[in-house]
This record gives structure tokens, C-alpha cells and sequence, in this order.
């Protein structure tokens, strides 16, 4: 058997669930293939989790419960986490070749897709990803503002993201202030003068990508009712048919529910919520700020590969809103002096195995969405997270590594300290996670969240200040 690096020192970047799936999988298999490993989970912020914590909706406390599976992978002494350290930024891509014999990307889709059309840019146009990340306390996105003073918004798209800002931005402030929404973003939706929010797909009903659950959550909202017309949920012949001949029980389930909501009589709430199908955006209108969107209409057609696909019909409406929110697809972003494929926002890979002009490199791998693309839950990045896994199981084993120059975890540390960066270990994670809590309890809410990394820091000091010297 090759020489085997002793220990194995592994760097995975991003503590999302598939850099923690990733950590998980190698941890367990390394002492089965003989290796011994060290991981550095490394992470720009002070708190790990990536989207589990500033993506999923804060009314889904129920989600985030998968990190009582993370907080116990990170209790197993071969791991270290590294918050509040920027690839990039405080570390360069060669120096992280230079300390490790595999590095893992797990740095998921933080940028959002465009709809490429006229008046997109407009003020009061906005991408999902950013209402998400400020109403999730991330620190990124905490500064922003959106024109809540508008009646009527948009939601471009229809997928469970959509959703989520959609039921946002219905929810009245007491529903809200049970969950660990931003206390900022609290304040602020609590003086929203939206009454109206229309979620646009351009697909019909049955290609909707939302699950069961969100819809059934748009029914139970206590001063908002869903308005879904009869003529949103008539299907064309060929939906029809594919409803009949092969539809999934998630399918099946939307469409059951979407036409009792259209059966439902109006209930008088102050708020509504329209579901609209098969429209697609054109452009934005608006002198100052959007003022109106022009949608398309679309028709379904068959097309070569099988599937439905939406093509105007040449009819279009104006539709009166003051908001737009476009939620059409998250989109990778490339890391430093990293291979990146601009077109499909990933980091070009086999199986998990970078690639550059149809060449391997050696001891670089990514996972989830930097891998794939934005697709799937929380849960497919398990799997996913084995596939690459495995693959760097087998390339240690074959010798096929980095050489770093400099493999220990003393001399990495000692990097960073040389440039002052202050690290965050999971200790000190559990701290912030603490405090959040506590705060929250005092006001009758699962956690009232940092929102400033500066805040983080200077709330870890004073923690240390209490300890005895």
C-alpha cells in the first residue's frame, strides 16, 4: 500500500449541510480504510449551518432541527471548525493547497438568478435570495431595505423559495414574532403595507415546484386568504395526461389542494394571496420605481425530450405592483483562482472530483450545490456528500493527494494568527448559540439572532471577560 499521509489533513470549505454530510461520511470511513484524518471545517462567518440557518423560513423551526446532527459530527475530536475565516480574503486558494492533502468546496449558490428583462433593476425589484438572507438575520443582507410601503407584490417563480417570501410577507406580526425572524425585519414587515401578493409561475399548476406542505401552509394564515381562480388550476389536454398516466404523489396532492382552493368562497381576510399560472415576465415598468409588471401569457407545449414547456400565445396583461421579488433559481459563484463554469454556476467536477480543460486535479473536490446546482432538500446533500466522499477515500488511498509544504494544523493556525484573524471555534459557536436563545426565551421566541458579525465578536469577548482567570 502507497505511503499514507499521517495524518490525512482535509479542508472543507463551507459548513453548510453538505461541507457537515461531507465531514460526517470521511470521519466514519476513515478508520475502516486504515487513514487518519484530521478536518478543518472552514467558514466565512462566525456561525455555521449556511442555508439551514439563513435560508430555511424562520416559521420552519421544525427544518432546522437537523443541526443536532451537525452539532454531533462537530463533537468528534478529528474536526475543527474554523468560523469567521474568508478564502479569498484572509487565506489564498495556493495557500490552502499548501496545508492540506484534500480540499473539499462547500460553499453552496449564494448569488441569484436574473429575468433578463426591461425594468429589472428598477427600484422595488429585488432578488429572493437577498429578502431571505435579511429577514434571516445574515449578516450579508441585514443593512438592506425593501419597499414595504407598496400594496401590491410580486413573486416571480413558484417553487418552495417563493413560497416562503410570499407567506412572509402575509403573515401578520404575530405570527411572525413566533418564529426567529430578524428583529429588524419584525419591526419592519409589522408596518408592510402589502394587502396583495400574486406568485407567478410560468408553467401550469401540475409543473409547479413547491411541495404539498408549503401550499397547504398558504391555507392556514390567519388574515390572508388564498385566491386561486378556477381557470388557474383547468388543465390542457396534455397536463391532463400526464396527471392521469404518471404524475408523483407530490403532484397529485398540489393539484388536489389547488382545486379546493379554487372551490373555496371568499373569506373577507384583509390580506390575499393570488396563485396566477402560466405567465412569464416581460418587463418591469415604473418611472422612478417598478410601479407595474407586463406578463406573458403561455401555453404548453411537447417538446423533443418529453416534457412540457411554456410558449407565449401572444397575449400579455399588466398586473398594478410596487414589489417584485424574482425567485426563479439560487446560482454559484466563483471562488478565487477556482475552475468555475459561468454557464451552469458550477465548479466543473466528476462525481465530486474537480476538473480543468477535461483534466482531474488532484486534491480538490466539491459538494452540493457548488457540485450540482441548486436542486433538491437539505437530505440530497447526504447522498451527495458519499459520492465525494468516497472518491477522496480512494484517492488517499491511491496516494493521489496534494504534497502540501506545510500539512499540520499548528502551522495553519499559526497563519491565520500571523494576520490576525480572529477564528471562531465551535465553542465559541455554542456560545453565540446560547446567548441567541436566551435572548429569544426573554420575549417568548425560539432565538433572537446576531445579525452583525462586529456584534458576534464583541458578545464572545464579553463571554470571556466572565470566565475566571
Amino acid at each position: 500500500m502507497t505511503n499514507l499521509p499521517n495524518p490525512l489533513r482535509i479542508a472543507i470549505i463551507g459548513s453548510g449541510p453538505s461541507g457537515f454530510y461531507t465531514a460526517e461520511y470521511l470521519l466514519k470511513q476513515a478508520a475502516k480504510s486504515g487513514l487518519t484524518i484530521e478536518i478543518d471545517l472552514i467558514e466565512r462567518l462566525p456561525t455555521p449551518f449556511g442555508l439551514v440557518r439563513g435560508g430555511v423560513a424562520p416559521d420552519h423551526q421544525k427544518i432546522k432541527s437537523v443541526t443536532k446532527a451537525f452539532d454531533r459530527i462537530a463533537a468528534d475530536p478529528r474536526l475543527r471548525f474554523f468560523g469567521h475565516v474568508d478564502v479569498g480574503h484572509d487565506i489564498s486558494h495556493q495557500e490552502l493547497l499548501d496545508h492540506y492533502h484534500q480540499v473539499v468546496y462547500a460553499v453552496g449558490a449564494q448569488s441569484d438568478r436574473h429575468m433578463n428583462i426591461p425594468g429589472e433593476d428598477l427600484p422595488g425589484s429585488y432578488p429572493a435570495t437577498e429578502f431571505v438572507g435579511w429577514y434571516n438575520a445574515h449578516p450579508d443582507f441585514r443593512d438592506l431595505t425593501f419597499g414595504l410601503s407598496a400594496t401590491a407584490a410580486a413573486v416571480i417563480g413558484n417553487g418552495n423559495v417563493a413560497m416562503d417570501v410570499a407567506r412572509i410577507l402575509a403573515k401578520t406580526p404575530d405570527e411572525l414574532a413566533k418564529t426567529d425572524i430578524a428583529d429588524y425585519a419584525l419591526v419592519a414587515l409589522a408596518h408592510s403595507q402589502v394587502t396583495d401578493i400574486y406568485v407567478i409561475g410560468r408553467r401550469g399548476p401540475l409543473q409547479a415546484a413547491f411541495t404539498t406542505p408549503e401550499l397547504k401552509e398558504l391555507g392556514e394564515l390567519d388574515c390572508t386568504e388564498v385566491i386561486v381562480r378556477p381557470g388557474e388550476v383547468a388543465l390542457d389536454a396534455e397536463s391532463a395526461a400526464d396527471l392521469a398516466a404518471s404524475a408523483d404523489k407530490v403532484t397529485r396532492d398540489n393539484m388536489a389542494v389547488l382545486e379546493a382552493m379554487s372551490q373555496r368562497p371568499a373569506q373577507g381576510k384583509p390580506r390575499r394571496l393570488h396563485l396566477l399560472f402560466l405567465r412569464s415576465p416581460v418587463r418591469l415598468l415604473g418611472k422612478d420605481r417598478v410601479e407595474a409588471i407586463e406578463l406573458a401569457h403561455n401555453r404548453l407545449t411537447r417538446s423533443s425530450d418529453g416534457s412540457l414547456r411554456p410558449h407565449a400565445t401572444g397575449e400579455t396583461e399588466i398586473l398594478p405592483v410596487g414589489l417584485v421579488f424574482r425567485s426563479i433559481g439560487y446560482k454559484g459563484a466563483p471562488l478565487p483562482d477556482t475552475p468555475f463554469d459561468e454557464a451552469h454556476g458550477v465548479i466543473p467536477n466528476e462525481g465530486g472530483h474537480v476538473e480543468s480543460g477535461g483534466e482531474l486535479l488532484p486534491g480538490e473536490y466539491a459538494v452540493g450545490w457548488i457540485k450540482r446546482g441548486p436542486s433538491g432538500v437539505i437530505g440530497t446533500n447526504r447522498p451527495d456528500a458519499v459520492e465525494t466522499a468516497t472518491h477522496m477515500i480512494q484517492d488517499a488511498l491511491a496516494g493521489d493527494t496534494l504534497q502540501p509544504a506545510h500539512p499540520s494544523r499548528a502551522e495553519f493556525e499559526a497563519l491565520l494568527a500571523s494576520r490576525n484573524v480572529e477564528v471562531v471555534d465551535y465553542a465559541g459557536w455554542q456560545t453565540l448559540d446560547r446567548l441567541e436563545r436566551e435572548a429569544g426565551a426573554a420575549v417568548g421566541r425560539p432565538r433572537i439572532k446576531f445579525s452583525r458579525v462586529e456584534d458576534m465578536l464583541a458578545a464572545l469577548h464579553s463571554e470571556a471577560e466572565k470566565l475566571p482567570s
